[in-house]
């Protein structure tokens, strides 16, 4: 059966859905199947994989209500050296989703009960969450079995973690009422600038908080992984060979080697 992350913050422009879809390409790329899961209005995974939003017949908002499946709004994208992985889009229809979600009975998990549908023909499904902690995050975390957290390298990259962390406790402890568990998968920096001390900085800031809990890679700054998702198309297809590519598959195989260690 899938592991289901999230990769949450709410704290905005720290690198979520540039990690979200280039970790689930690297993924891919390694073999595994994949499932991402747009769970932002903005649908800024969608859109950086080449979705138009505007043509598509089903989105995750028509599967939390119960519109159609999981199955019908899934889309197959192509990603490097012709390895797929799967989308489930958003459109702006998730821009009220909070409040929709509260009308119905054990609202924390409406997209837990849709996930667990399809979870068991992946190896992992990422959910690229908004940056924000409402109903919708609650979700997601609820659904999940750890959290993926970027933090950017810039100053007060730790300010404002606090509210996530409490978050992640109170969803810990209610889920091991049904004897399941939500664990930090780790903390990812990103946006690192090697050439400046304040970066740098920050590094050693962020791994005396997290201490072990930190990614050995790190994501740089670096203008492919940028420009990649105004093409439709994630870092690996775009640059192969940039840093940025060769980045997010040294985290894809941290990621895979540290879930086949345990």
């Amino acid at each position: 059966m899938g592991k289901v992350i999230s990769v949450a913050n709410q704290k905005g422009g720290v690198g979520k859905t540039t990690t979200s879809v280039n970790l689930a390409a690297s993924l891919a790329y390694y073999g595994k199947k994949v499932l991402l899961i747009d769970f932002d209005a903005q649908g800024s995974a969608t859109t950086s994989l080449g979705i138009n939003r505007s043509k598509l017949t089903g989105n995750l908002y028509d599967a939390l209500m119960g519109i159609k499946t999981i199955k019908e709004v899934i889309i197959p994208i192509q990603v490097a050296d012709k390895k797929t992985l799967d989308l489930v889009p958003a459109t702006i229809d998730l821009a009220g989703i909070d409040m929709k979600l509260l009308e119905q009975n054990d609202h924390t998990f409406v997209l837990d009960s849709i996930v667990a549908k399809v979870k068991a023909q992946y190896d992992y499904v990422l959910i690229d969450c908004a940056p924000a902690l409402g109903i919708s995050t609650l979700n997601a975390l609820y659904a999940s079995d750890s959290v993926l957290i970027p933090i950017q390298c810039q100053f007060l990259a730790i300010d404002g973690l606090t509210q996530l962390l409490n978050t992640i406790r109170v969803v810990q402890k209610n889920l091991k009422v049904n004897k399941r568990e939500l664990t930090i998968e780790g903390v990812l920096l990103t946006m690192l600038d090697k050439r400046t001390k304040a970066g740098w900085a920050i590094v050693n800031e962020v791994k005396e908080y997290f201490q072990e809990g930190v990614f050995k890679t790190f994501i740089t700054s670096n203008v492919a992984a940028q420009v990649a998702p105004t093409y439709g198309v994630p870092i690996l297809t775009y640059a192969p060979k940039s840093s940025a590519a060769v980045l997010y598959k040294s985290l894809a195989k941290e990621l895979i080697e540290n879930n086949e260690n345990k």
